[in-house]
């Protein structure tokens, strides 16, 4: 007669072992899928962030371009308002020596 081999009482069958590593094997993909999912969120931000930021910089080069005409103006204006009190000095010079001033 076969003597029946007797397992400790602290170790699981081989169908409930199997069952306790598949439980943990599917949490760890659960845990795994949800850090994807936080990573592709995460992504998803970022993507929306570059692009606010490429639309930030379109604009702001647009208002870099009009500032710079607009300095190139003012610049203009000024060295037009020198010629012209240069003239006017010159005219003052001139009325001054003329007239004895």
């Amino acid at each position: 007669m076969y003597a029946l081999k007797q397992r400790p009482l602290l170790e699981d069958p081989p169908i409930e072992a199997a069952t306790k590593r598949l439980h943990a094997a599917l949490d760890r993909l659960t845990d795994a899928l949800e850090r994807r999912r936080d990573m592709d969120r995460h992504q998803d931000a970022l993507a929306a962030q570059l692009h606010a930021l490429g639309n930030d910089r379109a604009r702001l080069a647009a208002e870099l371009d009009l500032a710079q005409g607009q300095v190139a103006d003012v610049a203009e204006v000024g060295r037009e308002v020198m010629r012209r009190l240069d003239i006017a000095m010159g005219t003052i010079r001139d009325v001054l020596a003329t007239h004895g001033g």
